[in-house]
C-alpha cells in the first residue's frame, strides 16, 4: 500500500480547535499577540513557524510538535501485524476513509469495522483467507465511514452491530452499550464510547493480536484528533481519558490517515504533547 498522508495540516489543526474554543480571529491574534495578516496566513497554510508556535500556546497545542507539522518533519513509523489484521483505504470524494479487518488465527473467524466507500478489498480478504465474517462493527454513521454496509453485509451472515447513542439505518442492526465486550477465538474486543466528533463514536479496544489495537475512527487522527464545532471540549476529554490511558504500545487505527501508536501521538500530536 502507498503511504498515507497524514489526515489534518497544521492549519486544519488550529482552525479546528480556534473553531471548537469558539476564539474569533481577533482575539486570538491579540492573545497570541501576532498580527492579523499573519494570523490570517497561517491559517491559509503559510507556515510561518514564529507566528503558529506563538498561536499554539494559546490554543493549548503543543508549539514543538504543531511545527514539526508544518514543517512536515514526522511520519509516525508503521507497526507491523505478521497476521489476523488487515488496514483498507478506500477514496471517498476529495478525501479517502480507512477500514478494517481482524480475525483469529485458529477459528478463522472475523470482524470488520466500518466499510470505507468500497468494501471489495476487504470482502476479497475474506475469501482469500478463508474466513467467515462473524461481525460488522460500525465506528460512527458518517456516510464515509458505512458507505458501502449493504454489499459488505451481503456477502456473509454477520451482525452488524452500532453504539446505542448513534444507531445504523440497517435492517437488522443491534445496538450495544459502553463497555460491551465481544469474542473471536483468543480475540477480545471492547467497546468504549469516544463521542464528540459524533453523538455515538465508538473506539473498539482489541487484544491478543500482535499489539494491542484501538480502532478509534475519527476520535484520534495522527498528529490531529476529530473536530466539532459544538462538542469539541467533550471530545477531547473522552480522547485523554479513554483512548491515552491505554497500554502505551497500542496501536492506533484512525478513521482517516495512516497508522500510528500511542507512544508515538503522546510525542508528537499537537493535541496531546507538551
Amino acid at each position: 500500500m502507498a503511504r498515507i498522508p497524514i489526515e489534518d495540516n497544521f492549519e486544519d489543526v488550529i482552525n479546528k480547535t480556534q473553531r471548537g474554543l469558539h476564539i474569533t480571529d481577533e482575539d486570538l491574534a491579540a492573545r497570541a499577540e501576532v498580527s492579523a495578516v499573519d494570523l490570517a496566513a497561517v491559517k491559509s497554510g503559510t507556515p510561518l513557524l514564529a507566528v503558529i508556535r506563538r498561536v499554539a500556546r494559546h490554543l493549548k497545542l503543543g508549539p514543538h510538535s504543531l511545527e514539526e507539522l508544518a514543517r512536515k518533519a514526522w511520519y509516525p513509523e508503521q507497526p507491523n501485524f505478521p497476521r489476523g489484521f488487515a488496514m483498507f483505504n478506500t477514496p471517498f470524494e476529495d478525501m479517502t476513509v480507512n477500514s478494517y479487518l481482524i480475525w483469529d488465527g485458529k477459528t478463522k473467524h472475523a470482524a470488520a469495522f466500518d466499510t470505507g466507500a468500497d468494501s471489495q478489498a476487504m470482502i476479497d480478504t475474506i475469501e482469500s483467507e478463508g474466513l467467515k465474517l462473524r461481525y460488522i462493527f460500525i465506528t460512527h454513521t458518517h456516510d464515509d465511514h458505512i458507505a458501502d454496509l449493504k454489499k459488505l453485509a451481503a456477502s456473509a451472515d454477520a451482525e452488524v452491530w452500532a453504539n446505542e447513542l448513534e444507531p445504523v439505518d440497517f435492517p437488522g442492526a443491534q445496538t450495544f452499550k459502553e463497555n460491551a465486550h465481544f469474542h473471536l477465538g483468543d480475540l477480545a474486543i471492547k467497546t468504549l464510547t469516544t463521542w464528540g466528533h459524533s453523538p455515538g463514536m465508538t473506539t473498539f479496544y482489541v487484544t491478543g493480536l500482535s499489539w494491542p489495537l484501538a480502532i478509534v475512527a475519527d476520535s484520534i487522527f495522527s498528529c490531529s484528533m476529530g473536530g466539532s464545532p459544538t462538542n469539541f471540549a467533550d471530545q477531547y476529554r473522552n480522547n485523554k481519558d479513554k483512548i491515552l490511558t491505554l497500554p502505551k504500545d497500542t496501536v492506533i487505527a484512525p478513521g482517516h490517515g495512516p497508522l500510528t501508536t500511542l507512544a508515538q501521538e503522546k510525542a508528537h500530536n499537537p493535541f496531546f504533547a507538551r
